[in-house]
């Protein structure tokens, strides 16, 4: 998409749209400008337009350092996110010790729809990506509201829940992360799935090195991932988080076509009808170009099965707000 700079000049630089300026907002400009993905807009709440405009500014300060090359723009206008190619939505309350995701929904339910309006106005043709608590019924409010094709809008929880379980099988092994694949399907929250099946280390299952006790502890640290940090911090994480959606944006942006679980519209895979939530998908240019089904035993799909009902009672919950 081409874009017109200050000068008037035509530029083909992507247009990147960040809504919510908080921890993971202002993690995922600083990413994006440092990779050179497109220009960044950072919006906010207009109490937050100062915050906006002061990360912007810092930013493109810290670009005249780094040496990349990208306009960063803060404002809470959105029609300065007109002509967005991604938009990455991280409104909404963060996690305070002691909440569950589902008190957030009540919150950051009445963000999502103003949110979505907007998206809907302003950016209909980018591809959005849902970062906000609690996810799954966060993307599926988001779809609803907009209208845009399934394969526009998801939700990034997968790809984070999945390096978490990447980097806690990493340290029990005593080697590289580099070398290990995860997979964690189902809703982002405590009912979520990791397929230890898939999990390998450099192509050889995980399940021959390390023992069932341990696998099991590691999996349930996994699962309650998200909380162990909220404990430690007070707030819920930002680093990994925003590395996460830009990975899954730069997939897009660059059709690297890769396979991520994410939080996508399933219509029958794995006996899944009418919800978003986390499966491997192949994303590309095309948005969510393919959900992948992968065999799971009859643990897994138990399991699953279980995080799908979870995942609907809060949507059925939002319904009603």
């Amino acid at each position: 998409m081409t874009h017109t700079s200050k000068t008037g000049a035509a530029t083909s630089r992507k247009k990147i749209v960040l809504i919510g300026a908080g921890n993971i907002g202002g993690e995922l400009a600083a990413l994006i400008a440092r990779k050179e993905l497109g220009d960044v807009v950072l919006l906010d709440i207009p109490e937050k337009e100062g915050l906006c405009k002061g990360k912007a500014l810092d930013l493109e300060q810290n670009g005249a350092v780094l040496g990349y090359d990208c306009r960063i723009t803060g404002t809470s206008n959105y029609a300065d996110c007109a002509g967005a190619d991604v938009v990455i939505v991280t409104a909404g309350v963060p996690r305070k010790p002691g909440m569950s995701r589902d008190d957030l929904l009540s919150i950051n339910l009445k963000i999502m729809r103003n949110v979505a309006q907007n998206l809907k106005e302003h950016c209909p043709k980018a591809f959005v990506i849902i970062i906000s608590n609690p996810l799954d019924a966060m993307v599926f409010e988001c779809a609803k509201l907009t209208g845009f094709p399934k394969s526009q809008v998801c939700g990034m929880a997968g790809v984070l829940d999945s390096a978490r379980l990447q980097l806690f099988l990493a340290k029990e092994l005593n080697c590289s992360v580099k070398d290990v694949r995860a997979m964690v399907l189902g809703g982002h929250g405590d009912t979520m799935v990791p397929v230890t099946g898939y999990c390998t280390v450099n192509g050889v299952p995980v399940k021959q090195l390390i023992s069932a006790e341990r696998l099991a502890a590691i999996v349930a640290r996994t699962a309650g991932g998200g909380g162990e940090l909220v404990k430690l911090m007070g707030t819920s994480a930002y680093y990994a988080p925003a590395t996460a959606a830009v990975a899954m944006a730069e997939s897009y942006l660059l059709d690297q076509k890769r396979l991520l679980a994410a939080a996508v519209y399933c219509d029958g895979e794995y006996g899944i009808k009418d919800l978003y939530i986390g499966v491997p998908a192949i994303i590309g240019s095309g948005g969510i170009e393919k959900v992948v089904e992968i065999t799971l035993n009859d643990e897994e799909k138990a399991a699953l099965h279980k995080s799908v009902a979870a995942v609907r009672e809060l949507v059925d919950a939002g319904a009603k707000l």
